[in-house]
């Protein structure tokens, strides 16, 4: 009798864990097409990613080469390249309303930086649309199994951005062209609490501290190049008050 019921349990525990890697494979697939869907309807550029793979059994993911294009108009072929992204997220909570992600690790994401600091850049330009696109920019697809809930929310409690190199031109300086690294971004706690935040507003507060970021680089190496202070002062500004405005937004919702 116990032989019987070891047997049954064993079977049990390997048709579980096979119907696990099975839905993971089929997740990888409908999280890649949703990033490629949902992506360009949120940022009104190109993005693609090449592969995606998420693991319920030890609640890992990672995305691989995933690149945001150019708005329209702009001559370098993407805003943003990252190799790979890998995230560690709370398997209990994949099918519920918020997704729990208790990390998220961007290493060495290669940025360009195209126009001016005063505005008319590709990135500034890319977080526009994000803010006026809304936090639903709407369905994914007509297809019922790969359509995420609208009401899907998130929790991050820790995301890094490391290793990042920017790739300048600058229309301020006659088309200066440069290499800048970007000191590491660390977001921390966003989405906390009951309600947590939607993808639309992940994106937004990532872009914003990216935006930010380089701009301040920019800006930085500018001064050295011999740029006007008071072009500096100015977007030193603007740059403050585009994440300033951002992350206050999600502590509104």
């Amino acid at each position: 009798m116990k032989k019987n019921l070891l047997t049954i349990l064993t079977a049990l525990v390997a048709l579980a864990i096979v119907a696990a890697i099975v839905i993971g494979v089929f997740l990888d697939r409908i999280v890649k097409k949703g990033i490629e869907i949902y992506g360009p309807r949120l940022t009104q550029v190109p993005v693609t990613v090449d592969a995606v793979h998420l693991s319920l059994l030890t609640g890992s993911a990672s995305v691989k080469g995933l690149v945001v294009g150019n708005p329209t108009g702009f001559k370098t072929p993407q805003a943003i390249a990252i190799g790979t992204a890998a995230a560690s997220v709370n398997p209990l909570t994949v099918f519920s309303p918020k997704i729990v992600i208790r990390s998220i690790r961007l290493e060495s994401p290669h940025i360009t930086f195209e126009g001016g600091l005063l505005g008319g850049n590709n990135l500034s330009k890319i977080l526009d649309n994000v803010n006026s696109t809304g936090t639903n920019p709407g369905p994914l697809s007509t297809n019922a199994v790969a359509q995420p809930k609208a009401e899907k929310r998130y929790e991050v409690d820790d995301l890094m951005i490391t290793g990042a190199k920017v790739q300048v031109c600058l229309t301020d300086l006659r088309g200066q062209e440069m290499t800048l690294p970007l000191p590491t971004i660390h977001l921390t706690a966003l989405g906390e609490g009951d309600e947590g935040i939607t993808a639309a507003d992940l994106t937004r507060s990532v872009l914003s501290a990216i935006t930010t970021s380089t701009i301040k680089a920019v800006a930085g190496e500018a001064t050295q190049l011999g740029n006007s202070a008071n072009t500096l002062k100015q977007a030193g500004q603007k740059a403050g008050s585009q994440i300033g405005n951002a992350i206050g937004s999600l502590f509104q919702k």
